[in-house]
């Protein structure tokens, strides 16, 4: 679920574009018209898709891998299988790009469903130890 401040904002992004995509459409209904100016249009139009799309990005999936990151660091004990690959993408997390963001968050969750297998093997040894 999107926070209500994230819907607001991207509502308000598209419909200031809803509106830029009217004015381009009025530009074109004049006889007088320079190409050069529709084509300035277009490319605020799809510079304002971009920044939506990056503030959506950002804000839900970034901050999405960073709890999953702090998850399964939190469910590693330090011997599980994955504890370099755990490693390995918590410093890699500052600096991925948009389009790895989704595949890592992937990822992070099957290392999080092998960690609960993990723990819970562990924990039912520790029972039976009991």
């Amino acid at each position: 679920m999107l926070p209500k401040d994230l819907t607001r904002d991207l509502k308000s992004r598209l419909n200031m574009l809803a509106g830029q995509l009217q004015g381009i459409g009025k530009m074109l209904d004049a006889e007088n018209i320079e190409p050069d100016q529709v084509l300035v249009q277009f490319k605020a139009v799809t510079n304002g898709l971009s920044s939506a799309e990056h503030l959506l990005l950002d804000e839900v999936f970034r901050k999405g891998l960073a709890l999953q990151i702090v998850d399964v660091v939190g469910a590693c004990p330090g011997d599980c299988q994955d504890a370099g690959r755990i490693e390995e993408l918590r410093q890699q997390f500052p600096t991925l790009s948009e389009g790895e963001l989704t595949q890592k968050m992937q990822e992070l969750r099957e290392i999080g469903g092998r960690l609960e297998q993990h723990n819970a093997g562990r924990d039912k040894i520790s029972e039976e130890k009991a």
